[in-house]
C-alpha cells in the first residue's frame, strides 16, 4: 500500500499524519513501528490518522513510536488541527474527537505566526506520594519536581517511574519540572517512544497543574520552555479540580510525502 502523510512537528514532537477518510486502513503494530523509526522508516514520535466522526470536524486516532494506539496527545491534536486546516475541513476553529473524548481547537492569530491552542479535558490531582504527583490530562503522568531538570538524568530515572509497581499495568509518561522566574521548564520521558522526547503537551499539561497545586498559586496561566519550545497552558483551578484548560503552542508542517506500507 502506497501512503501518502504529512509530518509535523509542535516543539519538537514530530508526528507522521494521514488522512484515512476513504482508506480506513487499521495499521498494524509493525506498520507503526515501522514508519516511525528515525532509520529505516519517516521517523516520528507517533502515527495520527485523520478520519470522520458524526458530530464532529474530524477523528483523531495516535499511535505510539512502539506501534501501540496510544492515550490523548497534546502537541498531537495541535498539529492534527493544523493538518486538518491545510485540507480545508476547519478554519479558525474546530471540535475534533480523540480517545478522550471531545477537544475544541483554535487557530491563534500573531504578529509573526499562526499557534493552536487545544481544550485538554477537565482532570484532577490523582494520586500525591511523596516524590511527585499523578496526573491524568488525557494521558497517564508522573510529575517529579527537581531543581536542576536541565542536568536530571531522564532516560536513566524516566525508564524506572514509568514502569514503577505505583503505576501498573499501563505504566506512565514521566516529567522533570523545575519552576524558575518567568517560567516551568518540563522535560518528559514518554512512555511507548521509551526515551525522552522535545516535548510533550500532555505533560507540560500535567507540570503546570502539578505546579499550581504544589505551590498553592492558582494565576492560572503558566509559560513553559521544553528542549523543543515555548508552550503555554492556562486554566481555573478548585482546589485539587482543574477545568477550562488550553494548551496552546506552535504546530509546524514540516513535508509531503509519499511512502510504501
Amino acid at each position: 500500500m502506497k501512503l501518502s502523510f504529512s509530518k509535523y512537528h509542535g516543539t519538537g514532537n514530530d508526528f507522521i499524519i494521514a488522512d484515512n477518510r476513504l482508506n480506513h486502513w487499521k495499521p498494524t503494530t509493525a506498520q507503526v513501528s515501522f514508519l516511525c523509526n528515525r532509520h529505516f522508516g519517516i521517523g516520528a514520535d507517533g502515527l495520527m490518522l485523520l478520519s470522520e466522526k458524526s458530530g464532529f470536524d474530524f477523528a483523531m486516532t495516535y499511535y505510539n513510536a512502539d506501534g501501540n494506539e496510544s492515550t490523548m496527545c497534546g502537541n498531537g491534536g495541535r498539529c492534527m488541527t493544523a493538518y486538518a486546516k491545510s485540507l480545508g475541513m476547519v478554519d479558525v476553529a474546530a471540535r475534533f474527537w480523540a480517545v478522550d473524548g471531545m477537544h475544541e481547537a483554535q487557530a491563534v492569530e500573531n504578529p509573526l505566526d499562526v499557534t493552536y491552542r487545544i481544550r485538554m479535558k477537565d482532570t484532577r490531582i490523582g494520586k500525591i506520594y511523596e516524590d511527585g504527583l499523578f496526573i491524568d490530562t488525557g494521558s497517564p503522568h508522573f510529575v517529579k519536581f527537581v531543581k536542576d531538570a536541565a542536568s536530571a538524568d531522564v532516560f536513566n530515572m524516566g525508564k524506572v517511574l514509568r514502569n514503577d509497581a505505583r503505576f501498573l499495568p499501563g505504566g506512565t509518561n514521566v516529567d522533570f519540572a523545575e519552576l524558575q522566574d518567568e517560567f516551568l521548564f518540563v522535560r518528559t520521558y514518554e512512555r511507548g517512544v521509551e526515551n525522552e522526547t522535545l516535548s510533550c503537551g500532555t505533560g507540560v499539561t500535567a507540570a503546570a497543574i502539578a505546579t499550581a497545586f504544589k505551590i498553592g498559586n492558582s494565576k492560572g496561566v503558566y509559560q513553559i520552555k521544553t528542549p523543543g519550545g515555548s508552550l503555554q497552558v492556562s486554566f481555573l483551578q478548585t482546589g485539587m479540580s482543574f477545568e477550562q484548560i488550553w494548551l496552546e503552542g506552535p504546530a509546524k508542517f514540516v513535508y509531503n510525502g509519499e511512502i510504501q506500507v
